[in-house]
């Protein structure tokens, strides 16, 4: 009878042990969450977190598992962004977080996987996070919430091979037995997203036969890999057989058909049509020299002339009505005076001899004598009417530079060294003449106002039609004006594409504060 006991009691704890096996088997395994993600229940402290942090992120869920997939991945998220933005989450299944969702009006057992990821950003809602569930695209959101989406994450783009790193661009170039053309660009780069669209339509009309694919080399990373591919503006096409550079892609055309074309028989690039300097066209303006200009004055008691440079924009917009109001003038046999030009990077006495420091500028000259400069003649209707009736300019606006205020105004001279000694800079590179930067300057100034105090801040400005800044603001990207760049220590980081409104300009900084902040908190923690 013992003996039947023992074995009836060995039974039971078999079966015991089969049990606990059997639930320890089927019980969920539980994720691993980073401790840089933090866990709220409480609505004051869901308030506080908004409060103190600028960039957040928040995920919601139904249950505490629901949330699985998107908290191994946030995980490594938070472990990047570290310093940038802060990951929070939020289940709505227990009793405490049930009464904070509800507070917050969020639902997360109506979305797909029960989960829900929305953004606040300065302590308020700022958007649902609707772009794809992966670490890069998470990664570059809180990096800038506001920014436009990578160009992997349009689906047009989907026969586009996207490169991240260098060590994949060796390793395609390796295993690729077809031929590969490769786009090199910029996400801030106007005329690279110009060519996206046109770039993927290639790729998809040449999918299976060649490979085209697209690499941002912007960061100073890849500073190596531009040097190599002599890679000097965005975007610049090189391409490749067998793993060897042979070309680069250049003044062949920019539509999908022009691309396929060539990778049917690629060419080196062609040479381009060297412009035709506006003194040697058919032109009614007289050109004059550094030696021909006195004597020209001394022939002609009235004259305007107009200091150009073959490069700049606005004289190329401007030359037209120029010629255009020449040829009037000339026609008339009482004529009220003669149009001229001068190239300043040729003739350099005249304009050093003029003090001009920007283009174009329009002087007038009556016996030989300078009497009036004159920003305002830009039309040729403009021009003919101020020939016939010369009249003294409206007094010159005080430029923006010799206004007091806090913002630095940089030039070519100081613009490296002055950023080096600040964190955190928000530089506006603009033209004096432009409505879009004159609207943008007094809330630029009022926001540079608000942090002067602050010695690891500044606020500046670089007027790109002025002496040597032109070369500067090439060199820093600069397509058109107003162009807004942050810099850290000096260091390139983004181009600011925020509003350019004083709450934008701000804004932007505040939020940079923030992060400074955070990594403080962080720190203290850590300790």
């Amino acid at each position: 009878m013992a003996s039947w006991n023992r074995y009836g009691s060995r039974m039971r704890e078999a079966k015991m042990f089969m049990l606990v096996l059997l639930v320890t088997v089927l019980q969920p395994t539980a994720v691993k969450v980073s401790p840089l993600i933090e866990k709220v229940s409480d609505h004051k402290d869901f308030k506080k977190l908004l409060r103190t942090r600028t960039n957040v992120l928040v995920l919601y869920t139904k249950t505490a598992t629901s949330g699985d997939s998107h908290l191994k991945l946030l995980s490594d998220v938070a472990q990047t962004v570290k310093g940038q933005g802060t990951i929070a989450w939020v289940n709505c299944g227990d009793s405490e977080g049930r009464k904070l969702c509800k507070k917050v009006k969020v639902d997360p057992s109506s979305k797909r996987g029960g989960a829900e990821l929305l953004h606040y950003k300065d302590g308020t809602f700022h958007t649902e996070y609707n772009r794809p569930a992966t670490f890069k695209s998470m990664v570059a959101f809180l990096k800038d919430p506001s920014g436009p989406p990578l160009w992997e994450e349009n689906p047009e783009a989907k026969d586009v091979v996207h490169i991240e790193t260098e060590k994949d661009f060796r390793k395609l170039l390796k295993k690729e037995e077809r031929p590969v053309l490769l786009m090199f660009y910029a996400p801030w780069c106007g005329v690279c997203k110009r060519m996206q669209p046109v770039f993927q339509q290639a790729a998809t009309e040449t999918k299976g036969k060649y490979v085209l694919a697209g690499m941002n080399v912007h960061p100073a990373e890849f500073d190596g890999l531009k040097q190599e591919y002599n890679v000097k503006g965005y975007p610049t096409f090189c391409y490749f057989e067998k793993g060897k550079f042979l070309h680069h892609y250049e003044n062949y055309g920019a539509t999908a058909k022009d691309i396929a074309d060539w990778m049917k028989n690629p060419q080196p690039p062609q040479p381009k049509t060297p412009e035709v300097p506006w003194s040697e066209t058919d032109s009614p303006v007289f050109h004059l020299t550094d030696e021909s200009f006195d004597s020209f004055l001394e022939e002609h008691p009235a004259a305007l002339v107009m200091f150009y440079a073959p490069w700049c924009g606005h004289c190329k917009k401007m030359k037209p009505e120029y010629d255009e109001a020449a040829e009037i003038l000339n026609k008339g046999t009482d004529s009220p005076g003669v149009l001229a030009a001068v190239d300043s990077t040729v003739h350099k006495a005249v304009g050093d001899r003029f003090k001009i420091s920007g283009f174009p500028t329009l002087k007038y000259f009556e016996k030989g004598e300078e009497k009036y400069t004159l920003p305002q003649l830009r039309s040729q209707d403009k021009i003919i009417e101020f020939m016939h009736n010369p009249q003294a300019p409206p007094p010159p606006e005080q430029s923006w530079e010799d206004k007091p205020s806090s913002v630095s105004h940089l030039g070519s001279e100081d613009f490296r060294e002055a950023l080096k000694k600040k964190k955190h800079a928000l530089v506006m590179f603009y033209a004096p003449w432009c409505p879009h930067c004159k609207n943008s300057v007094p809330h630029f100034t009022t926001a540079a106002e608000l942090f002067k105090e602050d010695r690891k801040i500044v606020y500046a400005a670089v007027d790109c039609t002025k002496g040597q800044n032109h070369e500067l603001c090439k060199q820093e990207g600069v397509e058109g004006y107003p162009t807004f760049n942050y810099y850290n220590y000096g260091k390139f980081v983004e181009k600011y594409n925020g509003d350019r409104g004083e709450a934008g300009f701000t804004g932007f900084m505040r939020s940079l504060r923030g992060r400074d902040q955070e990594k403080v908190v962080k720190r203290k923690e850590e300790l």
